[in-house]
């Protein structure tokens, strides 16, 4: 990989991609750490809000009369509207970039939990879940603009720390909506007043998150997207193309179908935890959302775990460790999911819940650490896919297992265990012929690099007219995916000179 220490214009060792070779997660430099801390913020900001009901529940379902049902419905809402969000979300940057297409979801959704203080019927509820929940397809620019900034090296600990960070917002707001919730009514609001002053919070951290990303944020290395197609630097790229390309790939969708069932999970476990420990145990609210509140926080490190644990993996045998990686850690998950269910003491739910985290939310990361490799010219496609891909597994998962009385919580957590592990076990099918898969190495027939690979994304015309060249460039950058015992060993077809550019 070819490495500039440190040109004039950026503070970190930057490749020819000018992407950053380093992650140094304390600084604050422009754009790319820059990048990173606006990106999981914003992220927060939006999970907050999507999930500030979950811990107050208890006092609005008395409130607004709620049954189980419509609980359940509300819940499903709240995650069904990013599923063709985040594809949307996905296409909008490859399109107009990260900063422009986070920055609008966000400020379009914010009125949405605003409107969440006003609402008087389980209709209204629902719908302001519903909409508030568009705001979760900002992971997709999250995820996009990490891997526009960060190199292969460490795009998955960028990718991880960007998302877990971000994720935090599910345990924060089991803290942070019980406690507003508190101070406003001992101040001398009543109950049914207290919860609904409660939402002007996450809806003003919001809004302020998404003018931070726009003032402070910048698309690309080298500048934002409408800057660079101005001045010719960067190609306009035909969304229709970039759309196909992403649709055809059918790595993405076995990554949609995984992730469905890793943060699919883990946004069913945010909206249900809560509740579960208040009845099951008879907990006072604020116990329960404590307890609730460790299942979202462990995304303080074990998310970008993941994302390191796939960088590391990937340093020492490629793409095929990342994989591996991501296949046994998210098969555990499934098997602690299958226990939680089944235990039935307070403290040993504790304890396999948290561990059931840990797993559960490091698989995601290490999700991430395989899907910037998919595909370079539909990269926000793939991220997109991966991503709705999420939010099936949480809508089917509730619809199924937690929507109404057909399943008591236990047990739709422990057949949640059984889903995990059936839908996993296709990540073996997923195949880089430059690099190999779970059971089988790279392909023996010459000239299969990743720059074949990546090559084949583009038309000859759009090589004549140089739209290829990020994705020559990238490919370049990725030869480290062949891990340190293939890439000690030069190639058959390493050996021909490049093609013409």
């Amino acid at each position: 990989m070819e490495v500039e220490s440190h040109p004039p214009k950026f503070a970190l060792p930057v490749d020819s991609e000018h992407k950053s070779t380093e992650f140094r997660i304390f600084s604050a430099a422009a754009p790319h750490m820059r990048a990173f801390h606006l990106s999981w913020i914003s992220f927060l900001a939006c999970f907050v809000s999507s999930f500030a009901a979950p811990p107050l529940l208890p006092i609005i379902r008395d409130n607004l009369n709620l049954t189980s049902t419509e609980i359940g419905n509300a819940g499903i809402a709240s995650v069904s509207g990013a599923v063709f969000a985040r594809v949307a979300m996905g296409s909008a940057c490859d399109m107009f970039g990260p900063r422009l297409a986070s920055a609008s979801l966000i400020l379009l959704t914010a009125p949405a939990v605003y409107f969440t203080s006003i609402i008087s019927s389980p209709t209204s509820f629902l719908l302001a879940r519903f909409f508030t929940g568009f705001s979760l397809a900002t992971f997709v620019s999250t995820q996009f603009w990490m891997s526009s900034m960060f190199s292969a090296p460490v795009v998955g600990s960028a990718n991880g720390f960007s998302g877990g960070w971000g994720n935090l917002g599910g345990g924060a707001t089991q803290l942070i909506m019980p406690l507003v919730f508190a101070l406003i009514r001992d101040i001398g609001a009543v109950k049914f007043t207290a919860w609904r002053i409660a939402f002007f919070i996450p809806a003003l951290f919001q809004t302020l998150s998404a003018f931070a990303v726009l003032i402070f944020g910048q698309d690309m290395p080298d500048g934002n997207f409408y800057g660079l197609h101005k001045s010719g630097e960067k190609a306009k790229d035909k969304f229709s193309w970039v759309f196909y390309y992403g649709v055809t790939n059918y790595r993405g969708w076995i990554l949609a179908l995984t992730y469905g069932y890793c943060f699919g999970v883990e946004l069913t476990v945010d909206n249900i935890i809560a509740e579960y420990f208040y009845d099951r145990f008879d907990l006072k609210l604020h116990t329960a959302g404590l307890i609730a509140a460790s299942f979202g926080l462990a995304n303080l490190f074990s998310r970008p775990a993941g994302g390191f644990i796939s960088d590391a993996m990937a340093k020492r045998f490629g793409m095929r460790g990342r994989l591996w990686a991501l296949w046994v850690v998210q098969m555990l998950g499934g098997v602690l999911c299958v226990v939680l269910g089944r235990v039935s003491s307070l403290g040993a739910s504790i304890v396999v819940m948290v561990a059931f985290s840990l797993f559960v939310q490091a698989a995601c990361g290490l999700t991430f650490g395989v899907v910037p490799f998919v595909s370079r010219r539909s990269l926000g496609v793939v991220s997109g896919m991966t991503g709705g891909g999420g939010n099936v597994g949480a809508v089917l998962t509730q619809l199924i297992f937690f929507r109404g009385s057909k399943y008591s919580k236990e047990t739709g957590i422990t057949l949640m265990g059984v889903m995990i592990i059936c839908c996993t076990l296709p990540l073996c099918l997923i195949y880089f012929p430059q690099w190999g898969g779970m059971f089988c190495g790279p392909s023996t027939k010459p000239h299969v690099t990743e720059e074949e690979y990546y090559m084949s994304e583009w038309k000859s015309n759009e090589k004549d007219k140089g739209f290829h060249l990020a994705s020559l460039k990238f490919a370049e950058n990725s030869v480290s995916e062949r891990g340190r015992k293939e890439d000690s060993v030069t190639r058959p077809s390493d050996e021909t000179s490049p093609a013409t550019v």
